[in-house]
């Protein structure tokens, strides 16, 4: 496989370290917004959504934004490895493209903004970051839903806030979640503690992609479980105080595992990089596993060889559609574990 800089396919912050970037892989900020005088997705006719990604799509087109050029989608217009990617780089969710027709994504050039249209709700304003970065995602959303709302009229009530399609959104209409990655509390076990513990003070745990998904190479969504009567500063400040305890217990078990158990730790991760770099056959979820186990070597600096930001765009690369994009191929699902294990090889390798 000749290397090429596959890095231009994902977004430009999966790009960057970001602060805290050892534990926290990346900050979004979502807006649930609807527009007033058309049913809810779920009670609205063709018509209806079609007329309302249609004044969607003219708002984003006659306002500027302050966030440069935007592409416009039409999901139904794109095929299936198209989808998947969008999902894959966590531009919408799984949900957002079962049932294509009616819908529009509208993402700009460096894909950290996104806007689904027609998914629960007729908008939702989308703005991710590298790393531990709350505050800047909440002013980049909050700077496109002010754009936006110059020429769009939000449903609002004086009581109730933004009005959404699911209660638990009525409010601010905000979910603010950071992406992180826990190794050693899952290594030690602790991992199931912690997670019930941020549940019982208003936080909602997730995977990979959101709801309803599984949690892969030991990566993990936190977000706020109200977006009612609070604001969006509170909200925000309570999931980043929230976040830097997780923080710190994750960086105490690191470094207490350094300390009493260096040797099996390092064998182990080790081990992991060098089944990366010599595996012909490598799964989804074993990829995202050993990859996991890499990264926290190289936080460690028991692995010197890979680049961080290199190991974080791998994260991203050898998942399914990503994968067929950078190969150029559409690749059978069962001979799609030789090509990631050569895309990973081939990787590392450059990186060296």
């Amino acid at each position: 496989m000749e290397m090429n800089n596959y890095s231009l396919i994902l977004p430009k912050w999966v790009s960057k370290e970001g602060e805290a970037g050892d534990v926290v892989l990346s900050s979004r900020v979502r807006l649930a917004r609807n527009l007033k005088g058309f049913p809810f997705p779920n009670c609205a006719n063709n018509q209806q959504l079609s007329e309302i990604g249609k004044t969607i799509e003219s708002a984003v087109q006659i306002e500027n934004c302050h966030a440069g050029h935007f592409n416009i989608l039409r999901v139904k217009d794109i095929d299936s490895i198209e989808r998947m990617m969008l999902v894959e780089k966590h531009l919408c969710s799984p949900q957002f493209i079962d049932e294509p027709e009616y819908k529009w994504l509208i993402v700009n050039e460096e894909q950290s903004i996104s806007l689904m249209v027609n998914e629960e709700d007729h908008l939702r304003i989308q703005a991710m970051a590298s790393g531990f970065a709350v505050d800047f995602s909440l002013d980049l959303a909050n700077k496109i839903d002010d754009c936006l709302e110059e020429s769009l009229e939000y449903c609002f009530d004086e009581n109730c806030g933004y009005l959404t399609t699911c209660p638990t959104n009525l409010g601010t209409g905000v979910r603010v979640s950071l992406m992180l990655h826990l190794p050693c509390l899952t290594m030690v076990e602790q991992i199931k503690k912690v997670l019930s513990a941020l549940n019982h003070v208003g936080i909602n745990v997730r995977g990979l992609y959101g709801e309803g998904t599984e949690s892969y190479g030991n990566i993990y969504q936190i977000s706020n479980q109200i977006t009612l009567g609070r604001s969006e500063e509170e909200l925000a400040g309570h999931l980043k105080s929230v976040c830097r305890q997780v923080i710190e217990q994750e960086r105490n078990v690191r470094e207490a595992l350094y300390k009493e158990s260096r040797i099996q730790l390092e064998d182990r991760l080790c081990r992991s990089y060098g089944i990366l770099t010599e595996a012909r056959l490598l799964s989804s979820e074993e990829a995202l596993k050993l990859l996991s186990d890499v990264k926290l070597g190289v936080e460690l600096d028991m692995i010197s060889t890979v680049d961080k930001v290199k190991l974080k765009e791998l994260m991203f690369l050898s998942r399914a559609a990503l994968l067929q994009k950078v190969t150029g191929q559409e690749i059978k699902s069962c001979e799609r574990d030789y090509y990631r294990a050569q895309l990973i090889r081939d990787y590392l390798r450059k990186s060296e």
